[in-house]
């Protein structure tokens, strides 16, 4: 049995897990972190995961 395809448009190169692993890293060790800290962490993550969403369309 094949793989269900991913969605989106046919012949773009998906974003690599790693980036989305990368990204996602940045929450890592967030536990031992004052809260005041922790929108900081949010924020760039948020940025990171925007920008793999966007390379997906060319953005």
């Amino acid at each position: 049995m094949h793989p269900a395809p991913l969605p989106g448009p046919p012949g773009l190169p998906p974003v690599s897990d790693e980036a989305i692993a990368d990204a996602v890293a940045g929450l890592d060790g967030l536990d031992r972190l004052p809260v005041d800290e922790h929108v900081a962490r949010f924020d760039a993550v948020h940025v990171a995961l925007t920008a793999a969403l966007a390379s997906i369309d060319k953005v």
